[in-house]
């Protein structure tokens, strides 16, 4: 039964090798456009039929928002994972989008882009750091009041509430 063990040592390095890809964090450039443009619509599309429209992450114009925002792409052994886009405002950060590859959720990609927003917010001198989202993301509602934000105003959009957030760092 030699084979056995040999087998299942096998899997388990395939296991492992899948669970440690290679995560590298990089700027946005004019270049990423069409992959940033990709990424958002497929991490996006669940929610159209919740809210029966495309969000806006869906339809922003991402060669205008490379040039004027700051976004973070995380790639994945070379290709792109997640994306974190922020403004920098006068007294705080703001987060206007957050999108992961549906192949690659689940995994707290998300959550390591917030806490590199947070870094960012840290290092402009901002003791604040805000996002909005659609009150019926009621998951994406809950992990942001799970690691911290809070909610300080909702307002009609679009048939729905945007529910506006705000987490103290620093």
């Amino acid at each position: 039964m030699q084979g056995t063990p040999t087998t299942y040592e096998i899997t388990i390095f395939a296991a492992k090798a899948i669970m440690s890809a290679t995560f590298s964090l990089r700027p946005a450039t004019a270049a990423d456009v069409e992959a940033i443009r990709s990424l958002t619509r497929d991490a996006y599309s669940k929610w159209v039929p919740l809210i029966g429209r495309e969000p806006l992450p869906m339809t922003a114009d991402y060669t205008e928002a490379v040039r004027s925002h700051r976004i973070d792409l995380l790639d994945s052994d070379g290709a792109l994972a997640a994306l974190i886009e922020m403004i920098p405002q006068a007294d705080h950060l703001l987060i206007e989008n957050v999108a992961v590859s549906p192949a690659h959720q689940g995994r707290g990609l998300g959550r390591k882009l917030l806490a590199h927003a947070e870094q960012v917010a840290a290092s402009l001198g901002h003791k604040e750091i805000r996002l909005y989202t659609n009150k019926r993301f009621a998951e994406n509602v809950q992990l942001y009041l799970k690691i911290g934000y809070e909610i300080y105003r909702e307002e009609p959009f679009k048939g729905s509430f945007i529910v506006h957030m705000r987490k103290s760092v620093g």
